[in-house]
């Protein structure tokens, strides 16, 4: 479905045009030269940490911090303009260290000032007579302009310095050199947090800044300086950093992740009984993004130059996901119908395969999906903390990979024999961990372990399960499956295994990296699909889950369709975001935002699992292309809400100037129609006056 467009192409030499006077030409004869990095880009944090020590805020009985007071030489009249939710987020802090803080804004916020410490003034001219020693400009991207035309400059002090904290940096610079008078200072800032990211402090938040224009003067050079501690003392790395870098690495870091979370919101995305730590964090980018207005958005992609190529790459980077995807469906497919065209027709078992390996293809009815799911619940162990000999186990694991070791590592410590056998030779990995390894799956089922744990990748499950000799295994053992889908291998122990095995279908939502630290808490999902009603049976199969619910998983009872169509919603969206997001090579800036590295983190811990792993979640899984069909909508209606405004406000320019040019047109006609007049009247006259 999505498609890249030859006038998206065609827009990235676009330079957006900031409303409500953009520039004539919107598309350049040329690409913009690409400039090289700073050297000198200087992240402040020792000295603010050094700021910070000399003034450790004290805690009255009432939880209010005291700060120790400024001298009369750091205390700064600053006027903030737009006092919206950013505008007073700020002047908390501004007024909490002592600051005097005035306010004016169009819309009438004299009662939240009233309640902050804070002089509110409807009319500019008012609050310009006070003289404030900074104007902080909190304003829209999209209202800057406008608000900034409509201040009485004159009224303000000669060299008052103007300080914006815009998102975007080179547009905000170069507004504020057109407009304001050459005596004006100017900082370019943007804390790179708000009211949500912040909530709980700006410790260790990046704060960034430019000195554009900054007089040499001894008074204004330390206002300069106390304005920037505003920020150092509260403890924000501060770094200063070029307009024109800060936009380039903001178009790949905050657009990103602000897109990234604008297109999950339009998911719907919710919370889940078998949330993944990966899922949890893009939950959270989607509530720290939806707090955002869509006007800052468009501003982050209208007025940075950067942008336009960032949106493109993610289109392409997912395009580009989709054809993998669909390229081994493909092979898939063709496979099949002409090995069924050898064959002469499908078979009832080709039908049965299609069903049970080909569920990319199918999407269940809901009735279907939910009949006979359980209600997810606590799973509480009830055997004290110590294993006894009646509590051990004797488990063989088949697929001894990554995975696999790393479940063995706790099986051995919790005291139960296990044994490993592996296509690959991992004897000395299973001696390392105190495991029995065989290569010959017939020495390991002559063994007679009570639980066979298949630990296998989701396209050799069925494969590997049709070589096991299960007729040397003793009747009734248990078999169970760790797979990242659930429908797929219950379907296939039920018609592979003999009906006398018991079958316990699970799924650890971990693995080695996300349950490196251990596993409480992590959530441990199971289905006793077939499981004896003897009393040996029944505890067997309690004692291998309290394998996990001694180590505080939290477990989860939930039949295998339920567990498909929330592991769709979540997991399938969370590595498929991730996977996203690595095509994109993204890297960590000097300027990264939590969002960002909720990114960033995503992509790290997608990355080390393998594509089958990935293509399994989509092969095997009913739901998982409805999902993915989901993302492809979002993203598509995503950027038609982004290039839907630029159209207006190109077709609003084109129409613009084809009328003021009429206009020229029409007034160069009739002053050239009145001279021809006057000549030809100065003509008559002089031949009538000879």
């Amino acid at each position: 479905m999505l498609s890249i467009k030859p006038s998206f192409r065609s827009l990235s030499l676009l330079s957006p045009p900031p409303p409500p006077q953009p520039p004539p030409s919107l598309f350049p004869t040329s690409k913009p030269t690409t400039i090289s990095i700073r050297t000198h880009l200087f992240i402040k944090s020792q000295s603010a940490t050094a700021t910070k020590k000399q003034l450790i805020p004290k805690t009255n009985p009432d939880n209010t911090t005291q700060r120790p007071p400024l001298s009369n030489s750091h205390v700064l009249k600053v006027a903030i303009i737009g006092f919206g939710n950013f505008g007073q987020f700020l002047a908390k802090t501004l007024v909490a260290q002592g600051h005097t803080v005035l306010a004016h804004s169009r819309t009438d916020h004299s009662l939240e000032a009233h309640s902050l410490g804070v002089s509110f003034f409807l009319d500019p001219h008012d609050l310009c007579e006070q003289h404030p020693d900074v104007i902080l400009l909190c304003t829209s991207i999209i209202s800057t302009e406008k608000v900034l035309k409509s201040l009485p400059l004159q009224r303000f002090k000669r060299n008052t310095l103007f300080v914006d904290v815009l998102s975007v940096k080179e547009f905000a610079k170069n507004l504020l050199l057109d407009l304001l008078p050459s005596d004006f200072d100017i900082i370019c800032s943007h804390p790179m947090f708000g009211p949500q990211s912040a909530k709980l402090g700006w410790d260790g938040l990046h704060f960034v800044y430019e000195k554009v224009r900054i007089g040499n003067e001894e008074s204004r050079v330390t206002r300069c300086k106390s304005f920037l501690d505003v920020f150092a003392r509260e403890g924000c790395k501060m770094v200063e950093l070029s307009c024109h870098e800060h936009d380039k690495y903001a178009a790949g870091s905050q657009f990103i992740t602000h897109t990234v979370g604008r297109v999950l919101e339009m998911l719907s995305l919710e919370s889940t009984p078998i949330n993944t730590k990966g899922y949890e964090s893009l939950l959270g980018l989607v509530e720290n993004t939806a707090e955002d207005s869509f006007d800052l958005y468009y501003g982050l992609f209208m007025y940075n130059k950067n942008a336009l190529e960032m949106l493109e790459r993610l289109d392409l980077a997912f395009e580009a996901l989709r054809k993998q995807l669909f390229g081994r469906l493909h092979d898939v497919v063709r496979k099949q119908l002409f090995g069924n065209e050898e064959r002469g027709q499908f078979s009832q078992v080709d039908h049965a395969n299609m069903h049970t390996y080909g569920a990319a293809f199918l999407s269940a009815p809901e009735a279907e999906r939910f009949q006979g799911a359980a209600q997810p619940y606590e799973y509480k162990a009830k055997t004290s903390n110590c294993i006894n000999d009646n509590s051990k186990l004797k488990i063989a694991i088949v697929g001894f990979g990554n995975f696999g070791q790393f479940l063995a590592k706790t099986l051995v410590r919790q005291g139960h024999t296990v044994l490993a056998y592996s296509r690959s030779d991992y004897s000395d990995e299973a001696q390392k961990l105190g495991v029995s390894y065989f290569s010959d799956a017939n020495d390991l089922c002559e063994e007679h372990p009570e639980v066979i744990l298949l630990c296998t990748s989701i396209l050799s499950t069925e494969n590997v399960l049709k070589s096991l000799p299960v007729q040397r295994l003793k009747r009734s053992t248990l078999f169970v499956d760790v797979l990242s889908v659930k429908e797929f291998p219950r379907n296939l122990f039920l018609q592979h295994l003999p009906p006398d095995f018991d079958i316990l279908c699970t799924h650890p939502m971990f693995g080695p990296e996300s349950g490196k630290n251990g596993w409480n808490h992590l959530p441990f999902l199971f289905d006793k699909v077939r499981v004896g009603s003897d009393e040996r049976r029944v505890s067997r199969c309690d004692r291998f889950l309290d394998i996990f619910a001694r180590e505080g998983c939290r477990m989860v009872e939930m039949s295998c369709s339920e567990h498909d169509w929330h592991a769709a919603g979540s997991q399938f969206i969370t590595h498929t975001m991730g996977r996203i997001l690595e095509k994109l090579g993204l890297e960590s800036t000097p300027i990264n935002t939590k969002g960002y590295e909720t990114l960033l983190n995503l992509v790290e811990n997608t990355a080390g699992d393998s594509f089958d792993l990935y293509y399994g979640l989509f092969m095997y899984n009913v739901n998982a292309m409805e999902q993915l069909e989901r993302l492809d909508l979002a993203f598509e209606s995503l950027k038609k809400q982004l290039f839907g405004r630029l159209h207006g406000v190109l077709r609003k320019q084109l129409f613009e100037n084809e009328e003021k040019s009429q206009v020229l047109r029409e007034e160069s006609l009739v002053s050239k129609v009145s001279q021809d007049d006057a000549a030809l009247a100065y003509v008559l006259d002089s031949v009538q006056n000879n």
